[in-house]
Order: structure tokens, then sequence, then C-alpha cells
């Protein structure tokens, strides 16, 4: 019954957002439980908050980790995992997935949204589920490009606020897995090639004026689009510190961060604010 409220509310979620998709069939990240896991808690999804119009969903306690497929309809044979953002505590499946999974479709690019496990124990950094799950989620579908439709070196990442310091990890693990290897999947290639961080979650240590532990840009590092604002908490200059390496690197990347704007904002308007038109540029940047 669980499971089933989660499809009914996620589809209820999508058709209250114009350019949202409704969940397709949910998926399982692993063969069985994931690693370290003794439940399987595809989530719980918290009460909708009533001054929040077009309404966000929060999903908590995802012990085991869910995807769902949104393919282009004139494709391009590219595709994307969408790692949406929620502070690890959750994970928020449509204004930072499926909303986003609609525009990368509009680009010709299938799109694949990965709800990833949310972390309660504070004795486990947040990143470390998410990032297993991610590596798990990007081999995956490059091992089912035939079945989808997609070209196997034209498979990238899209995160958001955590999931952007997720993906971050990801492009700088140098192909690393955080786990121990399960079956065949595991053998294939989980590197992106092309990434896009859209106000990627504190990837900046204060304390060292540097790039947090993980997140060490080398030459292997795919293309990247990166989004932030100013006025973003989370602050801009991880942002800025991951570009700057890049361009060291000449990895042909580039990085957008508007005046204003704040945090957790996905494709929707913020009102005084240009930083919906981050998706003009990222597609006129995908496009190449």
């Amino acid at each position: 019954m669980r499971i089933l409220t989660f499809v009914l509310m996620m589809g209820v979620a999508g058709a209250i957002f114009a350019n949202a998709l409704p969940a397709t069939e949910i998926n399982d990240v692993w063969p069985g439980l994931a690693p370290g896991e003794t439940t399987r808690n595809r989530g719980e999804i918290l009460p909708f908050r009533e001054n929040e119009k077009p309404r966000v969903t929060r999903v908590v306690k995802i012990s085991q980790p869910t995807f769902t497929v949104h393919l282009a309809a004139q494709p391009n044979g590219a595709a994307a995992v969408i790692l949406p953002g929620g502070g690890f505590g959750k994970v928020v499946p449509d204004k930072e997935g499926t909303e986003v999974a609609q525009w990368l479709n509009q680009q010709g690019i299938a799109a694949f949204v990965l709800s990833y496990r949310t972390t309660e124990d504070n004795r486990i950094p947040g990143w470390v589920k998410p990032l297993q799950d991610a590596q798990r989620m990007m081999a995956l579908v490059r091992s089912q490009v035939k079945l989808y439709g997609l070209k196997a070196d034209r498979i990238g990442i899209a995160g958001f606020s955590a999931g952007g310091q997720v993906a971050a990890k990801l492009l700088c693990d140098q192909g690393k897995l955080s786990y121990q290897r399960i079956d065949e999947v595991d053998d294939v290639s989980h590197r992106p090639d092309f990434a896009m961080l859209i106000y990627p979650w504190r990837i900046y240590d204060a304390a060292t004026g540097s790039l947090i532990d993980g997140v060490k840009v080398s030459a292997d590092v795919p293309p990247t689009f990166i989004v932030h604002t100013d006025d973003d908490a989370s602050t801009s200059l991880g942002a800025v510190l991951f570009y700057a390496e890049l361009k060291k690197l000449k990895i042909t990347s580039e990085l957008h961060v508007y005046g204003n704007g704040g945090h957790g904002y996905g494709l929707r308007e913020v009102p005084g604010s240009q930083i919906s038109t981050w998706t003009n540029h990222a597609a006129h940047w995908l496009a190449k």
C-alpha cells in the first residue's frame, strides 16, 4: 500500500505543475538490499506545505533507492541521471526531478530520476549512501543503452543541491566504486560523459578555502555546466573553484552565477530574479 500511495502521490504532484511528468513505473536500483541495508523502504512522503504553490514532494526514510524513466519523444541518444536535492535527509523527486526530466526530454535527452537513500544517522556522512546509489545508477543506465535506445558515450549526470554535492564527488572519484562489486553491472563504467551541477550544496570548505574532501578535479572529469547564485547561503565559492579547476585542466565547461535567486529553485521562477533563465544557457550548452 505504501508503494501504491507513493506512485499515486507522485502522479498528483506532477499534475499540479504544468511542466512536470507523473511518475512512470518505479524501478529498483539494486537487485536486492542496498549495501549495508536491512530494510527495503521506498520512502514515505511528508505532508505538503500549504504555502507552496506549485506543491513540492519530499520523501524521507528511503532505504531502497528507486528510479523512474522518462524517454524523449525525439531522442538524440543522450541520457542523464538526475540527482534531486533534499539535504540528504529527504529527496525532492518532482521540483528537482521529474520537472527537470520534462525539460531534458524537450532537448531530446532521456532522463532517469533517482530517489537515492536518505540518511538519519548523523554518524554517517549524508553523501555516502547517495554516492553508492548514483554510481550504481550510472552503470545501470549505461548497461541498458540498447533497451532505451541510448548511446553509451552520451550518458551524463545532473545534480541539484545535495544531489549536486554527490554528483561532484562522483565526478571526482576517478572511476573507483565506493562499495563492493555485486554483479556484472558494476563492471560497466559509471563515469559520466557530461555533467550539470545546479546549486551544488556545500562543496566549499571555508576552513581551508578550498573544495571539500572528495572533490578534487582531475583530467578525467567531463565537461560540466554549473549554476549558482550570489545570495545562496551554501555559497557559490564551491562552484567558482570547481570551474576554475576545470579551466586549469582545459576541460570545456560553463559557469553561471546569478546575482540573486537563493537556493532550491529547480526550474521554477523566483520573484525578482532571472535565475529561471539558466535553462536557456544550459540548452545551448547541451546542444554543443
